[in-house]
């Protein structure tokens, strides 16, 4: 037994158990174990099988019961009628459920997933697990619902149990962070889609709009400030504010733990700052008239602060853990899309970066669709037509020497530019004569892919399906492949065990947004030895370390696998 894992053991005997005696905690029967999970936690509970077949006899379910008090419960008949339901489910379907189908008192039509008769699938002896959605019930629209078989002592089928649990507050979690997440990716992939024409003053608007807009929409602030940290002078120079006092606007602030307000101590220690009550905070400074209290976030990009975004509310206490936690996430993308638009620096003159970045937009993804379509014409074709193979690779040689150059092109016009903004062309780029495989449906994404890991050095193809991927795998060679969780035509796991059959010694990684990994694709690889998940869009601290990271051997799990857990747990994501 793990040395951190605790066992709750019902009706058995300790020295049947393999472990020392703090390991486990041992109960004669239910009424107990209920006592014991209300005050403990434990990894694991263990029940005697013939304790557990009497546990649902009628006379003794008010113990089973117990152990789930917070969610809905009802026990059916084989054939999916209610025998019996606990108040808390009576409340959430509101009505008599006495001897009415369980799926009926669901709804109609039930939303179910994943089982068209979960009656039929749960009297089989599996165990459906689906979620309910119930548009018409504001109040509680979401439910988690678990179906069981229960045996009597010999073993037969004796009747059906729902296990209901209210997810509402979950969903609508997963729901901001995913808008949250789109909300940022709009702003870090501003520049691949009208933005070579703009200089840095129409850039600068169009940000400042639209971190407003979403300021505004998705975390319901009105009172706020952003500022960038000048990192040669330590000055926090405002970029927006809104609703804050004309001399706070305008106040001078450097990036320093004392006298220059929560902004200034938030920029110098890079750590989020609560102010519960401006009126008795030592570090608050007013910032806008009737202001009581105040939430802080340092903008950060690789390990950097690069500015800060202040939120002012009107009452004591006005933001707790949840709000911190929303507004951390979405300053990290802002810090991203800050960076991507360099205007850390303040530049003054982008039109190379402009040129460059408008070649890229125009010729990578159709580039991409030449060398795509050809590798699969030779897979399919190349062994019994010797012609048309010689053309087709012909075809992929000159394809890419063409782009090499339009590439080479771009880093000697980069090399003599003014821009200076953190991305702009590296002297001496981290991944050059790397080559990275991008497969994703979202063609913005493979986009900004090509921009911002072409400007680390190294040369870029992408594909919006798997089986595309797997085309462009078997006639070139790459050093990493970033994958979609999701890809339209493969499962996430699938793509990715084939991807690793077909070339071992490649590092394969996934990448998502906040979006629920449905097929669990992301636990699946990381038991076949998956190191890296990539947070979208992509950054280059997390490019890079996935790229020069030794891919683990296939079936090595990261969480038996010290350094590559200790890998998989930091780059992920980037910073926060």
């Amino acid at each position: 037994m793990n040395a951190h894992s605790r066992l709750l053991t019902i009706g058995i005997v300790p020295d049947s158990v393999q472990g020392t005696p703090s390991d486990f905690v041992s109960v004669a029967n239910f009424a107990d174990a209920a006592q014991a999970l209300r005050g403990s936690s434990f990894t694991s509970v263990l029940v005697d099988p013939t304790l557990l077949a009497e546990l649902f006899r009628d006379h003794q379910r008010d113990e089973y019961i117990r152990l789930y008090a917070d969610r809905g419960i009802c026990f059916m008949d084989l054939n999916g009628s209610i025998v019996w339901a606990n108040s808390i489910l009576q409340d959430w379907f509101k009505g008599e459920l006495l001897n009415v189908s369980f799926l009926q008192a669901l709804g109609s039509p039930p939303a179910v997933i994943d089982f068209h008769d979960p009656i039929s699938a749960a009297r089989s002896g599996q165990s459906p697990h689906f979620r309910l959605h119930r548009p018409n019930h504001p109040e509680l629209p979401y439910l988690d619902i678990v179906l069981q078989l229960v045996r009597d002592a010999e073993g037969t089928p004796h009747q059906l149990i729902a296990l209901c649990r209210n997810v509402t507050e979950e969903v609508e979690q997963q729901k901001k962070l995913d808008a949250l997440h789109r909300a940022g990716r709009e702003l870090a992939l501003l520049h691949v889609t009208d933005l070579s024409a703009m200089n840095v003053t129409d850039r600068v608007e169009l940000l400042r709009h639209n971190i407003r807009r979403y300021i505004h929409d998705l975390l319901h602030y009105d009172v706020m400030e952003l500022r960038l940290l000048d990192r040669q002078t330590g000055e926090l120079k405002p970029l927006l504010e809104e609703g804050m006092t004309p001399e706070a606007a305008k106040r001078t602030l450097f990036a320093r733990p004392t006298n220059n307000g929560v902004t200034g101590y938030v920029a110098n220690t890079g750590k989020s700052y609560l102010c519960a009550d401006a009126a008795h905070d030592p570090h608050y400074i007013l910032g806008a008239a009737g202001a009581r209290s105040s939430m802080t976030i340092p903008l950060i990009y690789d390990d950097n602060v690069v500015g800060t975004l202040n939120i002012e509310s009107p009452r004591v206490n006005g933001f707790g853990p949840d709000d911190l936690q929303f507004t951390e996430l979405f300053s990290r993308e802002i810090a991203a899309a800050l960076n991507t638009l360099d205007l850390l620096s303040a530049q003054q003159n982008c039109s190379v970066s402009a040129t460059i970045d408008a070649v890229q937009r125009e010729i990578a993804l159709p580039i991409d669709d030449i060398l795509a379509c050809s590798e699969i014409l030779l897979n399919r074709h190349g062994d019994g037509d010797a012609e048309t193979a010689q053309r087709l690779r012909i075809i992929l040689d000159r394809v890419r020497s063409l782009k090499g150059h339009i590439m080479n092109v771009g880093r000697e016009m980069g090399s003599v530019s003014t821009t200076v903004g953190p991305l702009a062309t590296l002297a001496d780029p981290p991944l050059t004569s790397k080559r990275i495989l991008v497969i994703d449906p979202d063609e913005r994404l493979r986009k900004q892919a090509h921009l911002v890991i072409g400007r680390l050095g190294a040369t870029v193809e992408t594909t919006g399906t798997a089986l595309e991927g797997l085309a462009m795998l078997t006639g070139s060679h790459y050093d990493a492949i970033f994958m979609d969780i999701r890809p339209p035509d493969l499962g996430g796991y699938e793509t990715y065990r084939r991807l690793r059959d077909t070339r071992p010694d490649v590092q394969v990684a996934m990448s998502t947004g906040f979006g629920y990994d449905s097929g669990h694709a992301i636990v699946k690889a990381r038991a076949d030895g998956m190191q890296f998940v990539l947070f979208k869009p992509y950054r280059a601290d997390q490019v890079i370390r996935a790229v020069t990271t030794t891919p683990l051997p296939r079936g090595t799990s990261v969480s038996n696998h010290g350094g590559a857990a200790a890998a998989a747990a930091a780059p992920l994501g980037g910073t926060t």
